[in-house]
């Protein structure tokens, strides 16, 4: 009997996953719950096990390619006696985190190149897209009998219609088929968490009216707590950054203006307010953007953010981040400070509607009390959401935070 396995519901609100590399081949004998694939999804791997055991009869979906839940994976011939494998060949049940370094990237003379494709126009019942996608075209106004698809079989994929959406017609076509000037090219696939990635950041431009708020700040005083506070830590095995300070000042910040600590439900046209504080924060890695997320930080010390920061920044390096390690943030924070540059206007964490940008504190002249003198100072950048938020309310914000942070003193008045 030949059984079909299908991509199954990996979590709460995943959709579809990458296939990142294949554990078994055609022609496998294969037990119960063997690993079969690694699957990325919400820039995380996941060994998926098998629910049968017998002979791989099938793969249906390759290497780098997108698959929806419930879209087939592969086909095995169901066997009732056990394969011939020896007990120390074994795996979990349990599906588990896998890492993302494993996940190897063909060479770009393994990948197969892109050829020249017509841009036809074709008829409604010739397009061959999923009903979400069909949506998303409408959404965005885009004619998807001229869309050039990159599915299988050119089925058009959501990444399709945003790009012609960004592109238009011509220019779309033209990064398809076209080579550039002559001279060495290197063509890299746009896979695992860069297209993650990419596809995130498309999705926030196109569906948020982002706007940036840019302010000052002075640090000197937690430049100061946090000189005093280092040697404590350093006992405790801590390495305290100046991001749990920040943290800790915008907890208050978030409960006196609630509507930076939400989301926007766009099918039911609400306003999610949330009454919980997960701090996404935004960590630069080899594999690309991931956001670990610290859960319930409105509960935890400076040194418990610290601790949990460095072992989550630990994590998404190694590439052994959890699926819930990046899921439910509520608010996301993005610091380029060790990197360098004045500041930017970094993009939302869709479907938040706010991500606040910190960078490099340098010692500056500036006035204070009629006199010039030296302070540590820095900048916010606070890009949000102007379908939720209106500047007035994003200026106050950033003030709030900017209290905080320039007199520390106040947080120890706070209780949770």
């Amino acid at each position: 009997m030949v059984y079909e396995f299908r991509l199954p519901d990996i979590g709460e609100g995943i959709a579809e996953g990458e296939v990142v590399k294949w554990l078994v081949k055609e022609g496998d004998n294969i037990k119960e719950n063997q690993p079969l694939v690694e699957i990325m999804t919400d820039k995380v791997n996941v060994e998926i096990p098998s629910p049968k055991q017998g002979i791989i009869q099938k793969l249906m979906a390759k290497e780098g390619e997108v698959v929806k839940v419930g879209q087939a994976l592969l086909s095995i011939e169901e066997s009732g006696g056990q394969p011939s494998v020896s007990s120390s060949e074994r795996t979990p049940v349990a599906t588990k985190p896998s890492p993302l370094t494993s996940a190897k990237t063909p060479t770009i003379a393994q990948e197969t190149q892109l050829t020249a494709a017509p841009q036809v126009s074709r008829k409604p019942d010739e397009v061959l897209a999923t009903p979400a996608t069909r949506k998303l075209a409408r959404d965005l106004s885009v004619d998807l009998s001229v869309v050039q698809g990159t599915g299988r079989g050119g089925r058009i994929k959501d990444e399709d219609v945003q790009r012609f959406k960004q592109l238009g017609r011509a220019a779309a076509a033209v990064a398809v088929t076209t080579s550039g000037p002559r001279g060495v090219e290197e063509r890299v696939p746009l896979r695992g968490v860069r297209r993650k990635v990419a596809e995130h950041m498309l999705k926030s431009k196109n569906m948020a009216a982002q706007v940036t708020n840019v302010d000052e700040v002075d640090m000197t005083e937690v430049v100061h707590l946090r000189e005093r506070a280092n040697a404590t830590a350093e006992k405790r095995g801590v390495k305290l950054t100046y991001l749990p300070f920040v943290i800790k000042a915008l907890i208050p910040a978030l409960k006196q203006y609630p509507y930076l600590n939400s989301s926007l439900d766009d099918e039911r046209e609400e306003i999610v307010l949330k009454k919980y504080y997960n701090i996404g924060i935004a960590t630069d890695t080899e594999s690309g953007l991931v956001v670990p997320v610290v859960k319930d930080a409105e509960h935890k010390s400076i040194t418990q953010l610290a601790t949990e920061i460095a072992t989550l920044s630990e994590k998404a390096h190694a590439g052994q981040l959890a699926l819930n390690e990046v899921q439910g943030s509520t608010f996301t924070i993005t610091n380029v400070g060790g990197i360098g540059g004045v500041f930017a206007t970094p993009i939302i964490n869709y479907p938040e509607v706010a991500i606040l940008g910190l960078y490099k504190i340098t010692k500056r002249p500036v006035a204070k009390d009629n006199q010039i003198t030296i302070r540590d100072m820095t900048y916010l950048s606070l890009s949000f959401d102007h379908r939720v938020l209106d500047g007035a309310m994003a200026s106050r914000f950033v003030n709030a935070i900017k209290q905080y942070l320039e007199d520390p003193k106040l947080l120890l008045l706070e209780t949770d």
